[in-house]
C-alpha cells in the first residue's frame, strides 16, 4: 500500500454533502481527512468560494489508475468542464504519492501547482506537515479558514 493525497473541492450546489459523498466513496482506502476549508477561489472567472478538504489514502492503485478514480468522483458529481479554473461540483485532484513523480500531459505528481495553493497547504498541514514547505502562510495565494469537519 502506498500513501496518496487527494485535494477535493466544490463551490456549486450542496459542498458539504458533495464532499461527504466523494470521501465516503473512497471507503476503507481513506486513511484521514483533513478539516474543512472555506476557501476564496484561485483564478478563473468570478464565481462563489469552495469548500476545500484533502484526504490521505492507503492505496494499491497505479497513478493512473487513481487518476481515474478522481475523474470518476468528479463524473458521479456531475462535473461538468466548461471552463479552465471555473465553477464546479466536484474538483479531485492528486495531490503527492509517496515515491512517484510523473510529468506526463495529463498527470503530474506532485500537482505542480500545490505549492502556491493555500487551499491545498491548509489542509495538507493538518495531515502531513512534513510535505508543506514552512513559511507558506506567507506565500501561498488565496484566503482560507477552517469551517469544521465532515
Amino acid at each position: 500500500m502506498t500513501r496518496a493525497f487527494l485535494g477535493l473541492g466544490s463551490n456549486l450546489g450542496d459542498r458539504e454533502e458533495t464532499l461527504r459523498e466523494a470521501v465516503a466513496t473512497l471507503g476503507s482506502t481513506v486513511r484521514r481527512v483533513s478539516g474543512v476549508y472555506e476557501t476564496e477561489p484561485v483564478g478563473g472567472p468570478a464565481q462563489g468560494p469552495y469548500l476545500n478538504l484533502v484526504v490521505e489514502l492507503d492505496t494499491d492503485l497505479e497513478p493512473r489508475q487513481l487518476l481515474g478514480l478522481c475523474q470518476r468522483l468528479e463524473a458521479a458529481a456531475g462535473r461538468v468542464r466548461a471552463e479552465r479554473w471555473g465553477p464546479r461540483t466536484l474538483d479531485v485532484d492528486i495531490l503527492w504519492i509517496d515515491g512517484v513523480e510523473s510529468d506526463a500531459a495529463d498527470l503530474t505528481v506532485p500537482h505542480p501547482r500545490m505549492w502556491e495553493r493555500a487551499f491545498v497547504l491548509a489542509p495538507l498541514a493538518e495531515l502531513a506537515p512534513e510535505l508543506v514547505p514552512p513559511g507558506w502562510e506567507d506565500g501561498a495565494t488565496g484566503r482560507v479558514h477552517r469551517v469544521g469537519v465532515l
